[in-house]
């Protein structure tokens, strides 16, 4: 079973919901060690003091904020526990609004909120039939690991779901980024559309959910424990940075998507390009330059 992470309560008005948080997520990736690559042994991070040259044990650690180069300044959990905030042993809701107004880059981990004693059944129940019926998340604040947060708080079956959100200053802005300008035609569009169109799916399901990196990690291992040749890498159908006609990519891609979906492999044939369009993309002929006899030079 998860362990709880935080314990506290939902607050929204004057109704209070006590919780447990526990991860909503497990994490499969394959995990390494580093080692001496001269005899394999395990290499270690110790923690040492530097005014005493020893090592020191997680007991013997704590927190402190560096106020100047000669003074420390110590902070305990028992501080951070006290510390004066509403959101300090609660999670906050400050408003709800509807799911597609929030953007989901400032979406991240998610934790389930478990009610905690038969006396936060009905209150966790209510607000999981407000949520529900009225198709809106709830935007709340609360307080952990040292700091106040922002959080996006949804039903998932019977579950609430809080999700850590990031503060507006802590996203940047896209109009940084050095984007190439680059023109497009309408049959491009079109095409790129219908490819769209050919990929939609009501559901990720099968293998659209299936980890392949971990997979061929695990291949790797196993051939290496075996002694066994490494499994050949998959070739690329084409080279990154290959230039290519897009619409013909288009064309052979809608295709490949309806063969992968099982369908006819026949399609229609994506817009072609007018004649207008393809008179700008003809390089202009070059006039022959009449050579005229020089003259020969006077001495």
């Amino acid at each position: 079973m998860p362990r709880t992470v935080w314990a506290g309560a939902i607050s929204f008005g004057l109704v209070t919901v006590p919780v447990n948080v526990q991860s909503a997520t497990e994490d499969h990736s394959v995990r390494f060690h580093q080692y001496h690559l001269e005899d394999m042994s395990r290499v270690r991070v110790r923690k040492y003091c530097e005014i005493e040259d020893r090592e020191v044990d997680s007991m013997e650690i704590g927190k402190g904020y560096e106020l100047s180069r000669d003074t420390v300044i110590p902070i305990s959990d028992d501080d951070l526990a006290a510390l004066p905030l509403p959101t300090a042993r609660a999670i906050e809701i400050q408003a709800f609004v509807p799911l597609d107004t929030i953007d989901p880059i400032r979406i991240g981990e998610g934790y389930y909120l478990q009610a905690h004693g038969t006396v936060a059944a009905k209150p966790y129940k209510l607000l999981v039939q407000a949520l529900g019926r009225s198709s809106k998340v709830a935007v709340a604040k609360y307080a952990w690991s040292g700091r106040e947060r922002l959080g996006l708080v949804r039903v998932r079956g019977d579950a609430l779901v809080l999700h850590a959100m990031r503060w507006d200053d802590e996203i940047r802005d896209p109009a940084n980024l050095d984007l190439p300008a680059a023109d497009l035609t309408d049959d491009e569009i079109e095409g790129a559309l219908a490819l769209v169109d050919r990929m939609t799916r009501d559901a990720l399901e099968g293998d659209d959910l299936r980890d392949t990196y971990t997979q061929a990690l695990e291949q790797i291992i196993e051939a290496k424990r075996d002694h066994k040749p490494l499994p050949a890498p998959p070739q690329p159908e084409s080279e990154p940075g290959d230039v290519v006609d897009l619409m013909a990519a288009l064309t052979d891609s809608v295709k490949k998507a309806r063969t992968s979906r099982g369908q006819d492999a026949d399609v229609h044939q994506l817009p072609k390009k007018t004649t207008k369009q393809a008179a700008k993309k003809q390089p202009a002929k070059k006039t022959a330059a009449k050579k005229t006899a020089r003259k020969p030079r006077s001495a």
